[in-house]
């Protein structure tokens, strides 16, 4: 289970200072954080489409959320791209979690 990143100076300090990585359709940034517990937000940009197009994009990526591990201690931002929309739902989950993997490897090497 993991806590929704709602605030905008939470998102603004993720982007300054995690680690990036693309996966397929999906850009995942995370950094760690001793004190909060595991949080996650999600955007979807006007370019993968009209609202009903964003808001499917991002149902798709909270769901893939809950099916992986996520990191104890870890802030996540998970961006998606028009090709979430329709991908495979296997798919998408593969992206999210070799992002996140690479992403846990890049954080352990800095």
């Amino acid at each position: 289970m993991y806590l929704s990143l709602a605030s905008g100076s939470g998102f603004s300090k993720v982007y300054r200072t995690g680690s990036r990585v693309r996966k397929g359709g999906i850009i995942v940034i995370q950094t760690q954080s001793e004190t909060s517990p595991t949080s996650v937000g999600f955007v979807a940009g006007k370019k993968v489409g009209n609202a009903v197009a964003r808001n499917r994009a991002k149902r798709r990526l909270r769901e893939a959320t809950r099916r992986v591990d996520l990191a104890p201690g870890t802030t996540y931002i998970v961006i998606a791209d028009r090709s979430v929309i329709d991908a495979p739902f296997t798919s998408v989950m593969a992206w999210l979690e070799g992002a996140i993997d690479e992403g846990a490897m890049r954080t352990c090497d800095e």
